[in-house]
């Protein structure tokens, strides 16, 4: 199994829910990802690409797995702070 995802990675778990919250409200998800995210992915609108198992730390695959496409997942902590993941795709 391959997942296609997007994320915002902030370092303060309060942004994070902030974020999460203007996202179930309705915000685009890609917009904030490009005005808030610390991940180089930003410029992408957090767009990680497609990644098989063992690629991405732990937590950030456990959460993957737990989402069908399109869905947003929770505040996610790992290491690198706090994540907000959309999953975009699995094959």
């Amino acid at each position: 199994m391959e997942w296609k995802a997007s994320h915002i990675l902030v370092k303060d778990r309060s942004q994070a829910e902030q974020l999460l919250r203007k996202i179930q409200q309705g915000g685009n998800f890609e917009a904030i990802a490009r005005d808030y995210s610390t991940c180089p992915s930003k410029s992408k609108g957090g767009d990680l690409g497609w990644f098989g198992p063992g690629q991405m730390v732990p937590a950030f695959e456990a959460a993957v797995k737990r989402l069908g496409a399109g869905a947003v997942s929770g505040v996610v902590p790992t290491q690198f702070g706090f994540h907000i993941i959309k999953l975009t795709a699995k094959r």
